[in-house]
């Protein structure tokens, strides 16, 4: 990633020709200018011209990129992908919550044609993941768990407690005794909150 650029209230950004105006900016007169002291992003976001925006420093690398492992929470299922809100890049939590795709041939590495969405993950389940691709303004990032380490983290049962997993396919309910399906991730130390 290159170093961004630093820039002040009311300073010049570019032309409206070359960009569209993002968060932390204002048009005025063709130009786009910053509104507030911080961090110059561009991005290319499925439009014709790139949207600029302007971030403060503790927002400016808090921007899931390909390659970033990301802790998000299932949303919702159906047979062919999960959704997901992204809360968290490595370590760092997110004040905004980007939107996440996990499409079922990305759940597992092998038997991908195999995979049952609702046996992988469940809505409120926690997951680590990988960003494998930006996505645009239409679609959300894209993200994968087909790495031992990538999966459910995190998962309550029926009986609202949360579950221990068994195997690399499966969690158990301590209190009802009772099993689920899940992707379940081998959590590397690193990637535990205290």
């Amino acid at each position: 990633m290159s170093p961004m650029k630093l820039c002040v209230p009311g300073e010049r950004l570019c032309s409206t020709e070359d960009c569209i105006p993002g968060a932390g900016t204002y048009l005025r007169h063709g130009y786009v200018f910053a509104s507030l002291a911080g961090y110059v992003l561009r991005r290319n976001e499925g439009e014709e011209l790139p949207v600029i925006s302007v971030v403060k420093e503790t927002e400016a690398q808090l921007l899931p990129d390909v390659g970033a492992i990301v802790t998000c929470k299932v949303t919702s299922i159906n047979p062919r992908y999960a959704k997901v809100h992204i809360i968290y890049v490595g370590s760092t939590p997110l004040k905004d919550h980007f939107r996440g795709t996990i499409r079922k041939e990305d759940v597992r590495a092998t038997e991908k044609d195999k995979v049952e969405t609702y046996k992988s993950f469940r809505p409120g389940d926690i997951v680590l993941a990988k960003v494998i691709s930006l996505g645009d303004v239409q679609s959300n990032y894209l993200l994968t768990t087909a790495e031992n380490e990538l999966g459910v983290v995190v998962a309550h049962s029926e009986a609202g407690v949360q579950m221990v997993p068994i195997s690399w396919c499966e969690m158990q309910c301590p209190s009802t005794h009772s099993k689920e399906f899940r992707k379940v991730a081998r959590v590397q130390p690193q990637y535990l909150q205290a």
